[in-house]
């Protein structure tokens, strides 16, 4: 599993088609991580100003059918993050049926995301 961090409003855009986030227009494929430790640090090193309530898609790379390639962080990983960790980058849109949980990312009062958590929030 991988996860992919989306709010809920750019999430629940497109109900009826497969997930497209900017990210694969700019950059040309879909912005992944390995694991949920990974996913917390890339929240709080680049979401801490996104529109919430922000989700953490898990997805199940063998149901996408858009390629899955492991590659490093380029410049370089978050602060946190060992140089040696590779990200899942998704070379097309997300299939909505690959999308195996929706977890919702947890803030402490200062801020900072600490967890992730099962939501009902989601449609």
């Amino acid at each position: 599993m991988i996860y992919h961090v989306v709010p809920l409003d750019e999430w629940n855009a497109g109900p009826d088609r497969p997930y497209a986030p900017a990210s694969l227009a700019q950059d040309g494929f879909v912005h992944c991580s390995p694991d949920e430790e990974t996913t917390l640090t890339v929240v709080n090193a680049f979401y801490r100003d996104a529109s919430r309530p922000l989700l953490a898609l898990v997805l199940d790379e063998e149901r996408l059918t858009a390629t899955c390639e492991w590659e490093a962080a380029a410049p370089a990983p978050p602060p946190g993050v060992a140089d040696s960790t590779l990200f899942p980058h998704v070379f097309g849109p997300v299939d909505r049926d690959a999308v195996a949980r929706i977890l919702e990312v947890r803030w402490d009062e200062e801020g900072r995301a600490t967890a992730l958590v099962e939501t009902e929030a989601a449609g």
